[in-house]
């Protein structure tokens, strides 16, 4: 329920999936990166609102490298996070991608931009979840 409301605080200020994926993963590594949420915006319905891929799935990749990626020149890559990333993208298409015929935005909204009020919020929500679940069985993070 807290994250359901931490969610729902974020889209009330404007943000859109990919980036409140990517605020509460930094909300919860007690970090701050507008730079980064700026750029998350770009992957919002569907690549810039092309439709394409949804940005739930493309935050929630964005927020497993954010755990497990290379930030720095001197920091390891860990060889884990596109293993985490493939294991999102297939739990995805299988959870959400069969109920809405596909993982592109203009399949889950079914040209009807009412439907993002009833699915968007649910597709963050899991796929938060999802992410968070991957990240502590491949114990980027602990328990």
């Amino acid at each position: 329920m807290e994250e359901l409301m931490r969610m729902l605080e974020l889209k009330q200020q404007g943000f859109y999936c990919s980036q409140i994926l990517l605020s509460m993963a930094l909300q919860d590594r007690n970090e701050s990166n507008p730079a980064l949420i700026r750029a998350a915006r770009a992957l919002a319905g569907g690549l810039g609102f092309s439709g394409e891929t949804c940005g739930a799935l493309t935050g929630g990749a964005c927020m497993l490298a954010l755990y497990a990626g290379k930030g720095e020149a001197d920091e390891p890559d860990d060889p884990r996070t596109d293993q985490m990333v493939q294991e999102l993208v297939e739990w995805f298409k299988e959870e959400h991608g069969r109920q809405y015929g596909g993982i592109r935005c203009d399949d889950i909204l079914a040209d009807e931009p009412a439907n993002m009020k009833s699915r968007c919020p649910n597709l963050v929500l899991t796929t938060y979840e999802k992410a968070n679940e991957l990240l502590r069985v491949y114990e980027v993070v602990g328990e």
